[in-house]
């Protein structure tokens, strides 16, 4: 699939799910601003209905206006004016909310109208029955004229939103394909990516594998001639030539197995103890070659001791020698490597510094990823899968170790592996 189909496809599947989601949040909104105003109009009926039958168990008359005032969302005041009976009230209160399905906790206060101080409160469950009598019986009565009542409900957003079950129900149903389609977004675009990098590492393992292949086919062609026996010069060059292609082409095979061995967790680890220094002075000597060719140099500052790990010696073998051959390739100048050595703790500490090209910031958090090549500008003779440096962390993390880089463009890198020490 073209990048530019998926990028449509995304765009517009993010379009819809951002349309559903701001009409769901729309509808319940509003399914919430309509069941508060119903609240609101029962609790006003319920407290209008209240302070009726206390105008009329008291004699008094009704006033010509509404005495029920909402002062904010959950408090209410009932302008009685007249006598009140705790008892009763309270009764009047439950029994008026349950009629009309308002079964959340409130409390009420009752105040005197002429100093404007509470005289009594209480805090009522509407889901508490037993022992509801015995309580009420001792609650006070105010006989004089002058005063009035309050109700506030704690609950109130709370019952609410109780009686909103469908509409929760549809928001947590969205949200979870909300999360699907992100989760389903994000494989996606990682298998993408995938697909991409794999390509690449095809199209560059073939033209790996095609370029020795094509040598060796033109050397077995000079070899063929029977002429060739008589030139046992050009008859020697041309097998070494051979030989040299034959193991460039074993080293990506082994490469490439190797990585695949260690995704399927085969890698076989052969731990022995060994002095970790006789293995780099036999690697730096091993790499003289590769170094005399570029007028490259090598400094050793091995400073452990003792310098003593358990490790498997092949595997760590190949981790040096991969940030050698990647300090030697990713050079525009004359090579200049340090490998130091020392303890930390039980830790050894294993550095390798070069003087190579570098590493961005962003490029940095990748280098360690398979497939990953950084990209080496005008250099364009760098051969390689992207597999060295992912195989050189794994390697170090089945040794439970770690390894970190430190780097800028055009100052070279600074590997860093700490190995638990024996």
């Amino acid at each position: 699939m073209k990048n530019s189909t998926i990028r449509i496809i995304v765009i517009l599947a993010i379009l819809s799910i951002m349309g559903i989601t701001i009409t769901q949040i729309y509808w319940v909104k509003r399914a919430f601003d309509l069941k508060e105003a119903e609240f609101d109009r029962n609790v006003n009926t319920a407290l209008f209905n209240v302070a009726q039958q206390i105008f009329s168990i008291n004699n008094a008359p009704s006033p010509g206006h509404n005495p029920v005032k909402q002062l904010s969302t959950n408090y209410y005041i009932v302008l009685v004016n007249s006598d009140i009976d705790a008892n009763f009230l309270e009764f009047l209160l439950r029994s008026e909310f349950e009629k009309r399905n308002i079964l959340v906790d409130f409390e009420y206060g009752i105040y005197d109208c002429d100093n404007e101080k509470m005289v009594y409160g209480n805090y009522v469950r509407l889901g508490e029955t037993k022992g509801r009598q015995d309580r009420n019986t001792s609650l006070p009565k105010w006989t004089d004229t002058g005063y009035y009542f309050g109700v506030q409900f704690p609950s109130r957003e709370a019952q609410i939103m109780n009686q909103m079950g469908i509409w929760l129900f549809s928001s947590a149903v969205l949200l979870v394909v909300i999360i699907f389609f992100g989760y389903s977004l994000f494989v996606i675009l990682k298998q993408k990516r995938l697909s991409e990098v794999q390509k690449n590492f095809i199209n560059n393992m073939t033209h790996e594998f095609k370029t020795p292949i094509s040598t060796i086919a033109v050397s077995t062609e000079v070899l063929k001639s029977p002429d060739i026996i008589h030139q046992p010069e050009r008859l020697f060059k041309y097998a070494g030539i051979i030989e040299n292609e034959n193991k460039r082409l074993r080293q990506h095979v082994e490469r490439v197995l190797q990585i695949a061995q260690l995704d399927r967790e085969e890698a076989g680890l052969k731990k022995e103890t060994f002095d970790l220094h006789e293995l780099i002075e036999e690697i730096a000597d091993n790499i003289q070659v590769q170094l005399r060719e570029s007028k490259g140099e090598i400094a050793l500052h091995l400073n452990a001791s003792p310098s003593k790990i358990k490790a498997d010696r092949h595997h760590l073998a190949n981790v040096i020698y991969n940030l050698l051959d990647n300090a030697i390739k990713y050079c525009q100048k004359q090579p200049s490597i340090s490998i130091t050595t020392g303890l930390q703790a039980n830790e050894l500490l294993l550095t390798v510094a070069d003087n190579g090209i570098g590493v961005s910031e962003e490029n940095k958090k990748r280098i360690f990823q398979r497939f990953f090549r950084v990209p080496t500008g005008n250099i364009h003779d760098v051969k390689g899968f992207g597999l060295g440096l992912h195989y050189v962390k794994q390697i170090v993390e089945v040794h439970r170790g770690k390894i970190v880089v430190e780097s800028e463009l055009n100052k070279g890198c600074l590997f860093t592996i700490t190995l638990p020490a024996v």
